[in-house]
């Protein structure tokens, strides 16, 4: 496996902003209790979300007016600008490299627009080198974390020596939408947080775990499953209720496919780690792979303490799983719109 990409390092961060699931009821309840008649029966799902906390870009007040795409961005850049240098200076302080030692930056984020990117806004702040390659990635939801994990390795292997630095970045509380009365709104305002997470990656010789295969699996006919909706507001969240049957249902033999195709079988894996969409999703994706309830243990602690932070969360279940110890080969694995699931397989070395 001389010439797979190695993961260097990993880091992750969150906005400064701390909110209780408490607070966040509440809010909800301030901004569509009284124009919502459903409210307070979709109001337990604020308590069943497995969820303690989660981080915010601005305070819990500035959520409780309404905002329209100005505000929303001008929110995104600054929050996710902040955020981005903090974890990649992180990673690269750990891999033990300066900015100019990097030759590819994976920027992966699906809550926020911004022309130039992210990574090129950040390139004179972070000591970029003038002939970095860039690669934005956007459009990729709960997925983009091992996808950008796919993409990075990848382009890793392509150029072996040289170092790819994946970021991923997610502000998903800048999409609470204070016009929108649905049941999809409710529910993402009990799930998402924002988060990010940064990854250096190296082909060549080095590094404890690296990148076994990659493979992804699309679902025909599943486009209106999850997704964003772009209204004059702001992006309007498309959220199926199906969604946990569907990962029981669908999820193993769509992994089955990409493993075949990667010459590998579910017997080949020793551990799962997946994007822990929710208390429900993380109980479907048990079911569907026959694991003890309870085996997806740094998802249900993850998700605790960030809530879902779409494509950033499976990478920061990832850091989790990594400091506690690998097993031989791990499952890396989400679900994102289209309908599709991303894999990584990793293999580590004691």
């Amino acid at each position: 496996m001389k010439h797979t990409a190695a993961l260097l390092s990993m880091a992750t961060g969150v906005p400064p902003n701390v909110f209780h699931q408490s607070q966040i009821l509440d809010a909800a309840r301030f901004i569509l209790g009284s124009r919502y008649p459903q409210f307070e029966t979709l109001s337990s799902l604020f308590a069943n979300t497995g969820i303690q906390h989660r981080y915010g870009v601005k305070p819990i007040e500035w959520y409780c007016e309404p905002r329209g795409w100005p505000e929303r961005t001008q929110a995104f850049l600054g929050g996710a600008e902040a955020l981005f240098v903090e974890v990649a200076q992180k990673a690269m302080e750990r891999a033990d490299l300066s900015a100019t030692d990097i030759d590819t930056v994976v920027t992966v984020c699906s809550t926020g627009i911004a022309t130039p990117t992210l990574e090129a806004r950040l390139a004179g702040r972070l000591g970029f080198r003038t002939d970095i390659s860039r690669v934005p990635v956007f459009g990729l939801g709960c997925a983009g974390g091992v996808a950008g994990l796919s993409i990075a390795s990848r382009l890793a292997q392509a150029r072996p020596g040289t170092n790819v630095l994946l970021v991923v970045l997610e502000l998903c509380t800048l999409a609470v939408r204070h016009d929108e009365l649905t049941k999809a709104n409710i529910v993402a305002a009990s799930l998402f947080g924002d988060g990010a997470a940064a990854v250096v990656l190296r082909a060549g010789d080095g590094g404890a775990t690296r990148v076994e295969a990659t493979g992804e699996y699309l679902w025909p006919n599943t486009l209106d499953i999850m997704g964003w909706r772009v209204d004059p507001e702001g992006f309007g969240v498309i959220f199926q209720r199906t969604i946990p049957d569907f990962v029981t249902a669908h999820m193993k033999p769509g992994v089955i496919a990409v493993l075949s195709r990667l010459g590998l079988s579910i017997d080949d894996i020793d551990r799962f780690i997946c994007h822990p969409g929710g208390a429900k999703v993380i109980i479907a994706i048990e079911r569907a792979f026959s694991l003890d309830q309870g085996t997806l243990d740094h998802e249900r602690s993850v998700i605790a303490d960030y809530g879902n932070m779409s494509a950033a969360t499976v990478l920061f279940v990832l850091e989790r799983a990594r400091a506690q110890g690998l097993p031989s080969r791990t499952l890396v694995t989400s679900l994102g719109p289209g309908f599709t699931a991303s894999c990584v397989t990793l293999r580590h070395a004691a």
